[in-house]
């Protein structure tokens, strides 16, 4: 069994990478910030979710498979790299779109699905895991070892994504999203795409 001050390097290893700005966390922002608390927590249960599957993924070795398999691999990739790029056009449409057309009130259940496939579709989150991973564990450790690393990294996650919720569902923040709605859609379309183009070329350049 791992001690704490090993749990504690992997729980803030993972804490970097999951805080870090990126496309899971700046939706997520962007979600709370245009639509409010509740809505942006179920955004990021969507997400935490998708990072609870590939942190199984590396848990179980399978990573490792995957990283292996260079086919599945190049089709994950590909396919998480489109799915950005579709995002980043709903980002540019949205950031073309004038304020009064842009208030229509979105299903839970959609947003929750949007923050699954999210995370689900970029392979990257698996490479993530094992690198938080990595740290604490060693060759010889055993199940439990991996097991409760593993458990810190999904608390660990979802404490995250509930950050970014509370932080800019905060008044404060909406007031200002209101203001620069446009240019912050703009900017994360822009995100969107390079991440997306990035994911894509990664595939083919491994």
């Amino acid at each position: 069994m791992l001690d704490v001050a090993a749990l504690l390097s992997v729980g803030l290893a993972f804490f970097v990478v999951a805080v870090s700005p990126g496309p899971a966390t700046l939706s997520n922002a962007t979600i709370a910030m245009h639509y409010g608390r509740k809505p942006s927590f179920v955004y990021g249960l969507g997400l935490s979710t998708g990072l609870v599957f590939w942190g199984v993924v590396a848990a179980s070795g399978m990573g490792a498979v995957l990283q292996a398999s260079l086919h599945v691999l190049i089709g994950l990739k590909v396919l998480g790299g489109f799915y950005l790029l579709w995002l980043a056009l709903r980002s540019a449409r949205a950031a073309w779109t004038p304020d009064a057309d842009d208030q229509a009130p979105v299903a839970s259940r959609n947003l929750f699905v949007r923050g699954l496939v999210l995370n689900l579709s970029n392979p990257k989150s698996m490479v993530a895991w094992m690198a938080a991973l990595s740290i604490g564990l060693d060759a010889d450790d055993g199940l439990p070892a991996v097991l409760a690393a593993t458990a810190v990294c999904i608390v660990v996650g979802f404490a995250v994504n509930a950050l970014y919720t509370v932080v800019f569902s905060m008044p404060g923040m909406m007031r200002g999203y209101r203001r620069c709605r446009r240019w912050v859609s703009g900017a994360v379309a822009a995100v969107f795409a390079v991440a997306g183009a990035g994911l894509i070329r990664s595939a083919f350049n491994p």
